[in-house]
């Protein structure tokens, strides 16, 4: 295909160039996640236990997580944290950090507010009568989360959670407006040297299709694999 303003060998040579910068798409991806998991974990039990203050400082921040849009979210970590730090701790220990930290925090703290939503409703979704027979065989507490509780929440949680992972990919290219060089930022710095933005989009956009549809197919997989546990233990 070409054109005034398409051509497909640019396609061909800028492909390997965005496609290098995936590695840096992904570990935001896992970094936030692995954020995310440990902080919406905390806020659904603080939820579910309904401790007071706790519980509505945490219903604050989900409905605000929920509420902004990710841009403002990256904006107000990049430079109100930093202020922060500075106040509680009399000096600016953010200033050396590396731009994908800011990055990592403030999409992991966003996704934590939707997550969180997520692992309340798996967890509560769990007949109460489960853990009580938890407990009528001797279970602890956290025996009978981890052996009861947890095993049948994931089955409910695993549809809502890949797809969150599924929109966290793409979300992910509004990183280089903090100045990461990911795959979005490659293109930006292709479109600067070049003037020609277009074919460096089109590469972008191949390559966040085709990841995703490897996470919805690796998802896919897992959730059939626990069914299928689950028939075979029902049988």
């Amino acid at each position: 295909m070409a054109g005034g303003f398409f051509f497909f060998r640019r396609v061909i040579e800028y492909f390997p160039k965005v496609l290098s910068k995936l590695p840096v798409t992904l570990n935001i991806v896992l970094v936030s996640i692995g954020i995310a998991v440990i902080l919406a974990t905390a806020i659904a039990a603080i939820r579910i236990k309904k401790l007071p203050v706790l519980s509505q400082l945490a219903a604050t921040y989900v409905s605000f997580v929920r509420g902004t849009p990710i841009l403002v979210q990256l904006f107000l970590v990049y430079y109100g944290m930093p202020l922060l730090i500075t106040f509680f701790a009399g000096k600016n220990i953010t200033s050396e950090w590396n731009k994908l930290i800011f990055v990592y925090i403030a999409y992991g703290l966003n996704e934590a507010g939707f997550l969180s939503e997520h692992i309340r409703a798996a967890i509560l979704s769990v007949p109460s009568g489960q853990s009580e027979a938890g407990y009528s065989v001797g279970l602890t507490g956290v025996q009978t989360f981890f052996r009861i509780v947890l095993p049948q929440a994931s089955r409910v949680l695993i549809p809502g959670f890949s797809t969150m992972l599924v929109g966290l990919l793409p979300a992910t290219s509004l990183a280089y407006m903090l100045g990461v060089t990911d795959m979005m930022g490659k293109v930006k710095a292709i479109g600067t040297v070049t003037f020609h933005t277009l074919e460096g989009y089109f590469c972008a956009a191949v390559i966040f299709v085709l990841a995703s549809f490897v996470l919805e197919r690796i998802f896919i997989r897992l959730s059939e694999q626990l069914n299928y546990e689950r028939k075979i233990k029902g049988a």
